[in-house]
Protein backbone atom coordinates (compact mmCIF):
# COMPACT_ATOMS: atom_id res chain seq x y z
CA UNK A 1 0.00 0.00 0.00
CA UNK A 2 1.37 3.44 -0.94
CA UNK A 3 1.76 6.22 1.58
CA UNK A 4 -1.01 8.13 -0.19
CA UNK A 5 -3.44 5.23 0.33
CA UNK A 6 -2.46 4.88 3.98
CA UNK A 7 -2.83 8.61 4.53
CA UNK A 8 -6.30 8.51 2.92
CA UNK A 9 -7.41 5.76 5.34
CA UNK A 10 -6.29 7.85 8.31
CA UNK A 11 -7.81 11.09 6.98
CA UNK A 12 -11.18 9.37 6.49
CA UNK A 13 -11.22 7.80 9.94
CA UNK A 14 -13.84 9.75 11.88
CA UNK A 15 -13.06 8.54 15.41
CA UNK A 16 -9.43 9.63 15.55
CA UNK A 17 -8.53 11.41 18.80
CA UNK A 18 -8.64 15.20 18.50
CA UNK A 19 -4.86 15.60 18.79
CA UNK A 20 -4.24 13.23 15.87
CA UNK A 21 -6.92 14.92 13.76
CA UNK A 22 -5.23 18.25 14.43
CA UNK A 23 -1.85 16.81 13.49
CA UNK A 24 -3.21 15.53 10.18
CA UNK A 25 -4.74 18.94 9.47
CA UNK A 26 -1.44 20.67 10.22
CA UNK A 27 0.60 18.63 7.74
CA UNK A 28 1.61 21.33 5.28
CA UNK A 29 2.69 19.36 2.22
CA UNK A 30 3.19 15.94 0.67
CA UNK A 31 6.72 15.71 2.03
CA UNK A 32 5.44 15.87 5.62
CA UNK A 33 2.63 13.43 4.87
CA UNK A 34 4.95 11.01 3.14
CA UNK A 35 7.38 10.95 6.07
CA UNK A 36 4.52 10.16 8.48
CA UNK A 37 2.99 7.40 6.34
CA UNK A 38 5.60 5.84 4.04
CA UNK A 39 6.73 3.10 6.44
CA UNK A 40 5.76 1.65 9.81
CA UNK A 41 7.69 2.93 12.82
CA UNK A 42 10.72 0.68 13.17
CA UNK A 43 10.44 -1.91 15.94
CA UNK A 44 13.60 -3.74 16.96
CA UNK A 45 15.25 -5.37 19.96
CA UNK A 46 15.31 -1.95 21.67
CA UNK A 47 11.60 -1.41 20.96
CA UNK A 48 10.51 1.68 19.07
CA UNK A 49 11.06 5.41 19.32
CA UNK A 50 9.68 8.19 17.17
CA UNK A 51 8.08 11.59 16.77
CA UNK A 52 4.66 12.01 18.36
CA UNK A 53 1.80 12.46 15.91
CA UNK A 54 -0.51 10.92 13.33
CA UNK A 55 0.79 8.22 11.00
CA UNK A 56 2.21 4.73 10.95
CA UNK A 57 5.72 6.20 11.27
CA UNK A 58 4.81 8.10 14.43
CA UNK A 59 4.24 7.41 18.13
CA UNK A 60 0.52 7.45 18.91
CA UNK A 61 -2.09 5.28 20.63
CA UNK A 62 -2.44 3.10 17.53
CA UNK A 63 1.26 2.24 17.20
CA UNK A 64 1.32 1.59 20.96
CA UNK A 65 -1.71 -0.69 20.71
CA UNK A 66 -0.16 -2.48 17.74
CA UNK A 67 3.10 -3.11 19.59
CA UNK A 68 1.26 -4.34 22.68
CA UNK A 69 -0.88 -6.62 20.55
CA UNK A 70 2.37 -8.19 19.29
CA UNK A 71 3.50 -8.84 22.87
CA UNK A 72 0.03 -10.15 23.78
CA UNK A 73 0.07 -12.60 20.88
CA UNK A 74 3.46 -13.89 22.02
CA UNK A 75 2.06 -14.50 25.51
CA UNK A 76 -1.10 -16.08 24.03
CA UNK A 77 1.08 -18.49 22.02
CA UNK A 78 2.29 -20.17 25.22
CA UNK A 79 -1.29 -21.24 25.99
CA UNK A 80 -0.44 -20.95 29.68
CA UNK A 81 -2.76 -19.12 32.08
CA UNK A 82 -0.03 -18.90 34.70
CA UNK A 83 2.05 -16.70 32.37
CA UNK A 84 -0.98 -14.48 31.76
CA UNK A 85 -1.49 -14.22 35.51
CA UNK A 86 2.15 -13.29 36.03
CA UNK A 87 1.43 -10.48 33.62
CA UNK A 88 3.35 -7.43 32.49
CA UNK A 89 4.76 -4.51 34.52
CA UNK A 90 4.37 -1.06 32.92
CA UNK A 91 6.04 2.25 33.73
CA UNK A 92 6.41 5.61 32.00
CA UNK A 93 8.33 8.86 32.17
CA UNK A 94 7.38 12.55 31.99
CA UNK A 95 7.00 12.83 28.23
CA UNK A 96 3.81 13.89 26.53
CA UNK A 97 1.22 11.07 26.32
CA UNK A 98 3.40 8.71 28.38
CA UNK A 99 0.68 7.95 30.93
CA UNK A 100 -1.93 7.55 28.19
CA UNK A 101 0.30 5.14 26.27
CA UNK A 102 0.92 3.11 29.45
CA UNK A 103 -2.81 2.81 30.05
CA UNK A 104 -3.47 1.87 26.42
CA UNK A 105 -0.90 -0.90 26.72
CA UNK A 106 -2.68 -2.16 29.84
CA UNK A 107 -6.04 -2.09 28.04
CA UNK A 108 -4.70 -4.21 25.17
CA UNK A 109 -3.13 -6.74 27.52
CA UNK A 110 -6.35 -6.92 29.52
CA UNK A 111 -8.36 -7.68 26.39
CA UNK A 112 -6.25 -10.85 26.15
CA UNK A 113 -6.76 -11.72 29.81
CA UNK A 114 -3.18 -10.72 30.63
CA UNK A 115 -2.70 -8.87 33.91
CA UNK A 116 -1.03 -5.45 33.83
CA UNK A 117 0.83 -3.98 36.80
CA UNK A 118 0.96 -0.25 36.05
CA UNK A 119 2.73 2.38 38.13
CA UNK A 120 0.20 4.93 39.34
CA UNK A 121 2.56 7.75 38.35
CA UNK A 122 5.82 8.10 36.46
CA UNK A 123 8.81 6.00 37.58
CA UNK A 124 12.38 5.47 36.30
CA UNK A 125 13.36 2.78 33.81
CA UNK A 126 15.60 0.96 36.34
CA UNK A 127 12.67 0.66 38.74
CA UNK A 128 10.61 -0.90 35.93
CA UNK A 129 13.43 -3.40 35.37
CA UNK A 130 13.45 -4.13 39.09
CA UNK A 131 9.64 -4.46 39.16
CA UNK A 132 9.70 -7.18 36.50
CA UNK A 133 12.03 -9.24 38.67
CA UNK A 134 10.40 -8.36 42.00
CA UNK A 135 6.85 -9.15 40.83
CA UNK A 136 7.97 -12.10 38.66
CA UNK A 137 6.07 -10.76 35.67
CA UNK A 138 6.66 -12.30 32.27
CA UNK A 139 7.55 -8.97 30.68
CA UNK A 140 7.78 -5.23 31.20
CA UNK A 141 6.93 -2.16 29.14
CA UNK A 142 8.63 1.22 29.56
CA UNK A 143 7.15 4.26 27.83
CA UNK A 144 10.09 6.60 27.20
CA UNK A 145 12.20 8.17 24.47
CA UNK A 146 15.21 8.40 26.77
CA UNK A 147 17.10 11.63 26.06
CA UNK A 148 15.46 12.52 22.72
CA UNK A 149 13.84 15.95 22.10
CA UNK A 150 10.43 16.79 23.57
CA UNK A 151 8.46 15.83 20.43
CA UNK A 152 9.53 12.16 20.79
CA UNK A 153 8.28 9.23 22.78
CA UNK A 154 9.03 5.52 22.71
CA UNK A 155 8.20 2.01 23.85
CA UNK A 156 10.62 -0.61 25.23
CA UNK A 157 9.83 -4.23 26.09
CA UNK A 158 11.64 -6.10 28.87
CA UNK A 159 11.98 -9.84 29.37
CA UNK A 160 11.36 -11.77 32.57
CA UNK A 161 14.96 -11.33 33.78
CA UNK A 162 14.50 -7.55 33.83
CA UNK A 163 16.70 -6.99 30.80
CA UNK A 164 15.38 -5.81 27.47
CA UNK A 165 13.52 -8.52 25.58
CA UNK A 166 15.91 -11.08 24.03
CA UNK A 167 16.24 -11.11 20.21
CA UNK A 168 14.33 -14.39 19.71
CA UNK A 169 11.18 -13.17 21.48
CA UNK A 170 11.61 -9.67 20.09
CA UNK A 171 11.64 -11.04 16.54
CA UNK A 172 8.41 -12.96 17.21
CA UNK A 173 6.80 -9.77 18.51
CA UNK A 174 8.02 -7.81 15.48
CA UNK A 175 6.58 -10.40 13.08
CA UNK A 176 3.24 -10.29 14.90
CA UNK A 177 3.16 -6.49 14.85
CA UNK A 178 3.52 -6.42 11.07
CA UNK A 179 0.40 -8.58 10.74
CA UNK A 180 -1.76 -6.48 13.05
CA UNK A 181 -4.29 -3.90 11.81
CA UNK A 182 -3.62 -1.08 14.25
CA UNK A 183 -7.18 0.20 13.97
CA UNK A 184 -8.66 -3.14 15.00
CA UNK A 185 -6.66 -4.02 18.08
CA UNK A 186 -9.05 -5.06 20.89
CA UNK A 187 -8.94 -2.83 23.97
CA UNK A 188 -10.76 -3.29 27.27
CA UNK A 189 -12.30 -0.75 29.64
CA UNK A 190 -10.01 0.17 32.55
CA UNK A 191 -12.74 0.02 35.16
CA UNK A 192 -13.76 -3.44 33.98
CA UNK A 193 -10.15 -4.61 34.07
CA UNK A 194 -9.67 -3.32 37.62
CA UNK A 195 -12.85 -5.09 38.67
CA UNK A 196 -11.49 -8.33 37.19
CA UNK A 197 -8.06 -7.78 38.82
CA UNK A 198 -6.45 -7.57 35.39
CA UNK A 199 -5.16 -4.02 35.93
CA UNK A 200 -3.33 -3.28 39.18
CA UNK A 201 -1.93 0.12 40.12
CA UNK A 202 1.56 -0.11 41.62
CA UNK A 203 2.12 2.14 44.62
CA UNK A 204 4.77 3.07 47.17
CA UNK A 205 5.33 -0.54 48.25
CA UNK A 206 7.29 -1.19 45.08
CA UNK A 207 9.30 2.01 45.62
CA UNK A 208 10.31 0.88 49.09
CA UNK A 209 11.37 -2.53 47.85
CA UNK A 210 13.54 -0.92 45.17
CA UNK A 211 15.02 1.59 47.64
CA UNK A 212 15.91 -1.22 50.06
CA UNK A 213 17.99 -2.77 47.31
CA UNK A 214 19.59 0.58 46.44
CA UNK A 215 20.93 0.70 50.00
CA UNK A 216 23.27 -2.17 49.08
CA UNK A 217 25.09 0.03 46.52
CA UNK A 218 27.00 1.99 49.18
CA UNK A 219 30.32 0.38 50.10
CA UNK A 220 31.91 2.47 52.85
CA UNK A 221 29.20 3.62 55.25
CA UNK A 222 31.69 5.12 57.68
CA UNK A 223 33.05 7.34 54.89
CA UNK A 224 29.55 8.60 54.12
CA UNK A 225 28.80 9.20 57.80
CA UNK A 226 31.97 11.21 58.37
CA UNK A 227 32.44 13.02 55.04
CA UNK A 228 29.52 12.41 52.70
CA UNK A 229 26.89 13.53 55.19
CA UNK A 230 27.74 17.23 54.91
CA UNK A 231 29.30 17.24 51.44
CA UNK A 232 27.37 19.46 49.01
CA UNK A 233 25.99 17.70 45.96
CA UNK A 234 23.87 19.25 43.20
CA UNK A 235 21.33 16.98 41.50
CA UNK A 236 19.00 17.51 38.54
CA UNK A 237 16.39 15.13 37.12
CA UNK A 238 16.12 17.37 34.00
CA UNK A 239 12.31 17.52 34.36
CA UNK A 240 12.03 13.72 34.41
CA UNK A 241 11.52 10.83 36.80
CA UNK A 242 14.77 11.10 38.76
CA UNK A 243 13.34 13.24 41.56
CA UNK A 244 10.75 10.55 42.30
CA UNK A 245 13.28 8.14 43.78
CA UNK A 246 16.83 9.47 43.83
CA UNK A 247 16.33 12.15 46.48
CA UNK A 248 15.10 9.50 48.91
CA UNK A 249 17.89 7.12 47.87
CA UNK A 250 20.56 9.75 48.60
CA UNK A 251 19.03 10.50 51.99
CA UNK A 252 18.83 6.79 52.82
CA UNK A 253 22.51 6.43 51.94
CA UNK A 254 23.42 9.25 54.33
CA UNK A 255 23.93 12.20 51.97
CA UNK A 256 22.04 15.00 53.72
CA UNK A 257 23.27 18.07 51.85
CA UNK A 258 21.74 17.48 48.40
CA UNK A 259 20.73 20.57 46.42
CA UNK A 260 18.07 19.87 43.79
CA UNK A 261 18.12 22.31 40.83
CA UNK A 262 14.77 24.01 41.54
CA UNK A 263 13.95 24.98 37.93
CA UNK A 264 14.42 21.36 36.78
CA UNK A 265 12.92 19.46 39.68
CA UNK A 266 9.31 19.10 38.51
CA UNK A 267 8.38 16.64 35.73
CA UNK A 268 7.62 18.48 32.49
CA UNK A 269 7.44 16.94 29.03
CA UNK A 270 8.34 20.27 27.43
CA UNK A 271 11.75 20.22 29.17
CA UNK A 272 11.59 24.04 29.31
CA UNK A 273 15.12 24.75 30.60
CA UNK A 274 17.10 22.58 28.18
CA UNK A 275 17.42 22.08 24.42
CA UNK A 276 17.89 18.36 25.00
CA UNK A 277 17.21 16.51 28.28
CA UNK A 278 20.47 14.66 27.85
CA UNK A 279 23.11 14.43 30.62
CA UNK A 280 25.74 13.96 27.89
CA UNK A 281 25.08 17.54 26.76
CA UNK A 282 27.02 20.23 28.68
CA UNK A 283 24.10 22.64 28.16
CA UNK A 284 21.82 20.33 30.13
CA UNK A 285 24.09 20.65 33.19
CA UNK A 286 24.53 24.43 32.92
CA UNK A 287 21.94 25.28 35.59
CA UNK A 288 23.31 22.63 37.91
CA UNK A 289 26.86 23.94 37.46
CA UNK A 290 25.74 27.50 38.15
CA UNK A 291 24.09 26.37 41.38
CA UNK A 292 27.21 24.39 42.31
CA UNK A 293 29.38 27.48 41.83
CA UNK A 294 27.12 29.51 44.11
CA UNK A 295 27.12 26.83 46.80
CA UNK A 296 30.65 25.45 46.43
CA UNK A 297 29.38 21.94 45.71
CA UNK A 298 31.81 19.10 45.11
CA UNK A 299 29.93 17.43 42.29
CA UNK A 300 27.00 18.01 39.91
CA UNK A 301 24.87 15.06 38.79
CA UNK A 302 22.11 15.06 36.17
CA UNK A 303 20.03 12.24 34.68
CA UNK A 304 17.81 11.87 31.64
CA UNK A 305 13.98 11.82 31.79
CA UNK A 306 13.65 8.08 32.43
CA UNK A 307 16.62 8.16 34.83
CA UNK A 308 18.69 5.41 33.29
CA UNK A 309 21.65 7.60 32.18
CA UNK A 310 23.80 9.68 34.54
CA UNK A 311 26.18 12.52 33.74
CA UNK A 312 28.41 14.47 36.11
CA UNK A 313 30.50 17.62 36.33
CA UNK A 314 33.26 17.94 38.94
CA UNK A 315 35.05 20.89 40.49
CA UNK A 316 38.55 21.75 39.28
CA UNK A 317 41.23 23.49 41.39
CA UNK A 318 40.26 26.78 39.68
CA UNK A 319 36.73 26.52 41.03
CA UNK A 320 35.32 25.88 37.57
CA UNK A 321 33.49 22.65 36.77
CA UNK A 322 34.28 20.19 34.01
CA UNK A 323 32.07 17.41 32.69
CA UNK A 324 33.43 13.90 32.74
CA UNK A 325 32.86 11.71 29.71
CA UNK A 326 30.89 8.50 30.04
CA UNK A 327 34.12 6.53 29.77
CA UNK A 328 35.83 8.59 32.48
CA UNK A 329 32.85 8.08 34.79
CA UNK A 330 33.02 4.35 34.13
CA UNK A 331 36.75 4.31 34.93
CA UNK A 332 36.51 6.30 38.17
CA UNK A 333 33.53 4.25 39.42
CA UNK A 334 35.30 0.98 38.58
CA UNK A 335 38.47 2.12 40.33
CA UNK A 336 36.55 3.07 43.46
CA UNK A 337 34.60 -0.21 43.60
CA UNK A 338 37.79 -2.23 43.34
CA UNK A 339 39.77 -0.03 45.74
CA UNK A 340 37.04 0.00 48.41
CA UNK A 341 36.32 -3.71 48.16
CA UNK A 342 40.02 -4.56 48.32
CA UNK A 343 40.48 -2.41 51.42
CA UNK A 344 37.49 -4.18 52.99
CA UNK A 345 38.87 -7.60 51.95
CA UNK A 346 35.71 -8.21 49.94
CA UNK A 347 37.13 -8.28 46.41
CA UNK A 348 36.12 -11.61 44.81
CA UNK A 349 38.76 -13.58 42.91
CA UNK A 350 36.35 -14.24 40.04
CA UNK A 351 35.06 -10.66 39.78
CA UNK A 352 34.32 -9.28 36.33
CA UNK A 353 33.73 -5.96 34.59
CA UNK A 354 31.32 -6.04 31.64
CA UNK A 355 31.37 -3.26 29.06
CA UNK A 356 30.34 -2.62 25.47
CA UNK A 357 32.73 -3.01 22.54
CA UNK A 358 32.56 0.74 21.82
CA UNK A 359 33.50 1.75 25.36
CA UNK A 360 37.00 2.78 26.46
CA UNK A 361 39.74 0.39 27.53
CA UNK A 362 40.47 2.79 30.43
CA UNK A 363 38.28 0.92 32.94
CA UNK A 364 39.50 -2.43 31.57
CA UNK A 365 43.15 -1.48 32.25
CA UNK A 366 42.20 -0.42 35.78
CA UNK A 367 40.38 -3.72 36.32
CA UNK A 368 43.38 -5.68 35.05
CA UNK A 369 45.63 -3.96 37.60
CA UNK A 370 43.43 -5.55 40.31
CA UNK A 371 43.49 -8.93 38.56
CA UNK A 372 39.89 -8.48 37.41
CA UNK A 373 38.76 -9.74 34.00
CA UNK A 374 36.85 -7.60 31.49
CA UNK A 375 34.16 -9.04 29.22
CA UNK A 376 33.22 -7.07 26.10
CA UNK A 377 29.69 -7.31 24.71
CA UNK A 378 27.72 -5.74 21.88
CA UNK A 379 26.21 -2.29 22.35
CA UNK A 380 22.92 -2.48 24.22
CA UNK A 381 22.56 -3.02 27.95
CA UNK A 382 20.57 -6.20 27.35
CA UNK A 383 23.88 -7.88 26.50
CA UNK A 384 25.30 -6.89 29.88
CA UNK A 385 22.11 -8.26 31.48
CA UNK A 386 22.60 -11.47 29.50
CA UNK A 387 26.09 -11.91 30.96
CA UNK A 388 24.78 -11.37 34.51
CA UNK A 389 22.17 -14.08 33.94
CA UNK A 390 24.88 -16.46 32.71
CA UNK A 391 26.99 -15.79 35.80
CA UNK A 392 24.04 -16.60 38.04
CA UNK A 393 23.55 -19.92 36.24
CA UNK A 394 27.19 -20.96 35.84
CA UNK A 395 28.71 -19.33 38.96
CA UNK A 396 31.93 -18.72 37.03
CA UNK A 397 32.12 -14.97 37.64
CA UNK A 398 30.92 -12.41 40.16
CA UNK A 399 29.50 -9.31 38.50
CA UNK A 400 31.14 -6.15 39.84
CA UNK A 401 30.18 -3.42 37.40
CA UNK A 402 28.78 -2.90 33.92
CA UNK A 403 28.82 0.20 31.75
CA UNK A 404 28.45 1.73 28.31
CA UNK A 405 30.19 4.87 27.12
CA UNK A 406 26.78 6.51 26.56
CA UNK A 407 26.47 7.28 30.30
CA UNK A 408 24.89 3.99 31.34
CA UNK A 409 26.06 2.16 34.52
CA UNK A 410 24.96 -0.74 36.69
CA UNK A 411 26.48 -1.53 40.08
CA UNK A 412 24.18 -4.15 41.59
CA UNK A 413 22.17 -6.58 39.42
CA UNK A 414 18.81 -6.24 41.18
CA UNK A 415 18.02 -4.13 38.10
CA UNK A 416 19.11 -5.33 34.67
CA UNK A 417 19.32 -2.07 32.77
CA UNK A 418 21.23 1.16 33.14
CA UNK A 419 20.47 2.58 36.56
CA UNK A 420 21.19 6.25 37.26
CA UNK A 421 19.90 5.90 40.84
CA UNK A 422 22.63 3.39 41.63
CA UNK A 423 25.20 5.41 39.67
CA UNK A 424 24.27 8.61 41.52
CA UNK A 425 24.71 6.97 44.93
CA UNK A 426 28.11 5.56 43.96
CA UNK A 427 29.32 8.81 42.35
CA UNK A 428 28.39 10.67 45.53
CA UNK A 429 30.44 8.15 47.53
CA UNK A 430 33.37 8.58 45.13
CA UNK A 431 33.22 12.35 45.68
CA UNK A 432 33.22 11.77 49.44
CA UNK A 433 36.20 9.41 49.08
CA UNK A 434 38.35 11.98 47.31
CA UNK A 435 37.18 14.74 49.66
CA UNK A 436 38.38 12.61 52.57
CA UNK A 437 41.83 12.67 50.94
CA UNK A 438 41.72 16.43 50.46
CA UNK A 439 41.10 15.99 46.74
CA UNK A 440 38.30 16.25 44.19
CA UNK A 441 36.99 13.72 41.69
CA UNK A 442 38.82 15.73 39.04
CA UNK A 443 42.09 15.09 40.92
CA UNK A 444 41.22 11.41 41.04
CA UNK A 445 40.71 11.19 37.28
CA UNK A 446 44.05 12.94 36.66
CA UNK A 447 45.80 10.44 38.95
CA UNK A 448 44.30 7.56 36.99
CA UNK A 449 45.50 9.15 33.73
CA UNK A 450 49.02 9.47 35.11
CA UNK A 451 49.01 5.85 36.21
CA UNK A 452 47.33 4.18 33.23
CA UNK A 453 47.85 6.62 30.35
CA UNK A 454 45.71 9.36 28.86
CA UNK A 455 42.63 7.86 27.28
CA UNK A 456 40.64 10.11 24.95
CA UNK A 457 37.45 9.01 23.23
CA UNK A 458 35.01 10.70 20.93
CA UNK A 459 31.72 9.73 19.31
CA UNK A 460 30.34 11.51 16.27
CA UNK A 461 26.89 10.86 14.86
CA UNK A 462 25.58 11.57 11.38
CA UNK A 463 21.79 11.78 11.05
CA UNK A 464 20.01 10.67 7.88
CA UNK A 465 16.30 11.34 8.19
CA UNK A 466 13.44 10.49 5.91
CA UNK A 467 12.91 7.87 3.24
CA UNK A 468 16.48 7.80 1.95
CA UNK A 469 18.13 7.85 5.36
CA UNK A 470 18.26 4.10 5.93
CA UNK A 471 19.74 3.51 2.47
CA UNK A 472 22.39 6.20 2.98
CA UNK A 473 23.46 4.60 6.26
CA UNK A 474 23.65 1.16 4.62
CA UNK A 475 25.77 2.60 1.80
CA UNK A 476 28.21 4.14 4.27
CA UNK A 477 28.65 0.87 6.14
CA UNK A 478 29.12 -0.94 2.83
CA UNK A 479 31.82 1.53 1.80
CA UNK A 480 33.83 0.93 4.97
CA UNK A 481 33.43 -2.83 4.53
CA UNK A 482 34.40 -2.88 0.84
CA UNK A 483 37.19 -0.31 1.07
CA UNK A 484 38.82 -1.54 4.27
CA UNK A 485 41.00 1.27 5.69
CA UNK A 486 44.68 0.38 5.90
CA UNK A 487 45.43 3.17 8.35
CA UNK A 488 43.85 5.98 10.34
CA UNK A 489 46.13 8.97 10.55
CA UNK A 490 49.68 7.61 10.82
CA UNK A 491 48.55 4.43 12.60
CA UNK A 492 48.24 1.18 10.70
CA UNK A 493 45.16 -1.00 11.05
CA UNK A 494 46.37 -4.29 12.53
CA UNK A 495 43.03 -6.04 13.09
CA UNK A 496 39.49 -5.72 11.77
CA UNK A 497 36.45 -7.07 13.61
CA UNK A 498 33.32 -7.44 11.47
CA UNK A 499 30.51 -8.28 13.85
CA UNK A 500 28.00 -8.74 11.03
CA UNK A 501 30.15 -11.41 9.41
CA UNK A 502 31.31 -12.71 12.78
CA UNK A 503 34.98 -12.50 11.78
CA UNK A 504 38.23 -11.08 13.10
CA UNK A 505 40.93 -10.51 10.47
CA UNK A 506 44.64 -10.07 11.16
CA UNK A 507 45.67 -7.44 8.60
CA UNK A 508 49.33 -8.54 8.57
CA UNK A 509 48.86 -12.29 8.09
CA UNK A 510 45.37 -12.36 6.62
CA UNK A 511 44.36 -14.96 9.22
CA UNK A 512 40.63 -14.99 9.97
CA UNK A 513 38.99 -16.31 13.09
CA UNK A 514 35.44 -16.36 14.39
CA UNK A 515 33.99 -13.82 16.84
CA UNK A 516 31.90 -15.49 19.54
CA UNK A 517 29.53 -12.54 20.06
CA UNK A 518 26.11 -12.39 18.34
CA UNK A 519 26.02 -10.80 14.90
CA UNK A 520 25.53 -7.03 14.68
CA UNK A 521 26.14 -4.37 12.05
CA UNK A 522 29.37 -3.09 13.60
CA UNK A 523 32.89 -2.71 12.21
CA UNK A 524 35.82 -2.17 14.59
CA UNK A 525 39.39 -1.38 13.58
CA UNK A 526 42.30 -1.89 15.98
CA UNK A 527 45.35 0.31 15.36
CA UNK A 528 49.04 -0.29 15.95
CA UNK A 529 49.26 1.72 19.20
CA UNK A 530 46.14 0.22 20.79
CA UNK A 531 43.80 2.94 19.54
CA UNK A 532 40.60 1.86 17.82
CA UNK A 533 37.76 3.00 15.57
CA UNK A 534 34.22 1.58 15.43
CA UNK A 535 31.44 2.24 12.94
CA UNK A 536 27.88 1.41 13.98
CA UNK A 537 24.35 2.40 12.94
CA UNK A 538 22.09 3.40 15.83
CA UNK A 539 19.43 0.85 16.73
CA UNK A 540 16.81 3.44 17.69
CA UNK A 541 17.52 6.57 15.62
CA UNK A 542 18.33 7.35 11.94
CA UNK A 543 22.00 7.80 12.74
CA UNK A 544 25.36 6.21 12.02
CA UNK A 545 27.93 6.57 14.78
CA UNK A 546 31.71 6.74 14.61
CA UNK A 547 33.54 5.88 17.83
CA UNK A 548 37.25 6.60 18.34
CA UNK A 549 39.40 5.62 21.30
CA UNK A 550 43.02 6.73 21.67
CA UNK A 551 45.67 6.47 24.36
CA UNK A 552 48.79 8.58 24.82
CA UNK A 553 51.58 9.24 27.27
CA UNK A 554 50.19 12.77 27.54
CA UNK A 555 46.82 14.35 26.97
CA UNK A 556 48.18 16.27 23.98
CA UNK A 557 49.49 13.08 22.37
CA UNK A 558 46.11 11.36 22.71
CA UNK A 559 44.30 14.44 21.37
CA UNK A 560 46.61 14.63 18.34
CA UNK A 561 45.97 10.97 17.52
CA UNK A 562 42.24 11.56 17.82
CA UNK A 563 42.37 14.48 15.39
CA UNK A 564 44.38 12.50 12.84
CA UNK A 565 42.07 9.50 13.06
CA UNK A 566 38.97 11.68 12.61
CA UNK A 567 40.54 13.28 9.54
CA UNK A 568 40.84 9.83 7.93
CA UNK A 569 37.23 8.99 8.79
CA UNK A 570 36.15 12.23 7.09
CA UNK A 571 37.61 11.03 3.78
CA UNK A 572 35.04 8.21 3.74
CA UNK A 573 32.04 10.46 4.25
Amino acid sequence: MSWEETYKIWSEKHDLPADLKADLANMQNDSEREDAFYTPLSFGTAGMRGILGAGINRMNIYTVRQATEGLSQLIDSFNDDTIKARGVAISYDSRHYSQEFAQEAGRVLGAHGIKAFVFESLRPTPELSFAVRHLNTYAGIMITASHNPKNYNGYKIYGEDGGQMPPKESDIITDAIRQVDMFNVPVANLDDLRAKDLYQDLSDDLDQAYLENVKTVSINHELIDTVGRDMKLVYSPLHGTGAMITGQALENAGFKNVLMVPEQKEPNGDFPTVELPNPEDPKALAMGIELAKQEGADVVIAVDPDADRMGTAVRQPSGEYVMLTGNQIGAVLMNYILTAQKEANKLPENGVLVKSIVSSEFAADIAASFGIETINVLTGFKYIAEQIKNYEINHDHTFLFGFEESYGYLVKPFARDKDSVQATILMAEVAAYYKSLGKTVYDGVQELFEKFGYFVENTKSLTFKGIDGKEQIEQLIAKFRQETPKHFGSLNVIKVEDFAAGTETDMKTGAVQKITLPTAEVLKYWLSDGSWVAVRPSGTEPKIKFYVGTKGATSAEADDQLTAIQATIATYL
